[in-house]
């Protein structure tokens, strides 16, 4: 149940896409931008599966191009699926993605956008790809809008950091990685802070 993690920053956001390999299977988050560079990052072999963890543009601008060139299926969540410039399929709350033999859990997380969503891989340490809910230093941008950040901190509290230990790994949208016992001393500073 090994589970092999590459991340390239593309786009003027550098936007992190990740590449999952495991079983001989391989899953891309987040076709984010730079579609020949993302292509060639990927390479020939088979790409099975994309996951859009949310419906904003430079999460998705080289979606179109990557599944025309690979045939990969799309997941995305309902709420923010209609963004998308291609077909997908729902992925919600509590399912389970496969990559050839290892399992990654939807988290979905209300406040960035209506459909964010995470992946967890339960290894030894986790790993959870939290697309723009979760950064180092804080929670996603939820501009101002007092309901759509507490929803957004309460549902990172209760679904990321109540579940899982300090050691687990968190791959972000942005950024580079971080871990639960790194940010979790910040949690009281980013609730008073409002964002």
């Amino acid at each position: 149940m090994t589970l092999r993690v590459r991340s390239l920053s593309v786009g003027p956001g550098d936007n992190n896409a990740y590449l999952l390999e495991a079983g001989g299977d391989r899953l891309l988050i987040d076709a984010a931008a730079e579609p020949a560079r993302l292509l060639a990052w990927i390479g020939p072999e088979p790409l099975a599966t994309i996951v859009t963890t949310h419906r904003h543009g430079d999460h998705w601008g080289a979606l179109a191009e990557v599944v025309a060139a690979t045939g990969a299926r799309v997941l995305a969540h309902p709420a923010d699926a209609g963004a998308l410039p291609v077909a997908t399929d729902p992925i919600t709350d509590g399912d389970t993605v496969r990559v050839g033999d290892v399992d990654l859990e939807v988290i979905h997380l209300v406040g960035h956008t209506p459909g964010s969503v995470a992946l967890l891989h339960r290894g030894d340490p986790p790993q959870i790809f939290t697309g723009d809910s979760l950064f180092p230093g804080g929670v996603g941008n939820t501009w101002g809008d007092a309901a759509a950040f507490a929803s957004l901190l309460r549902d990172v509290t209760t679904k990321i950091f109540d579940r899982l230990p300090d050691g687990t790994v968190v791959w972000p949208g942005h950024g580079k990685p971080t871990t639960l016992g790194a940010e979790r001393p910040s949690i009281p500073e980013w609730r008073a802070r409002g964002w």
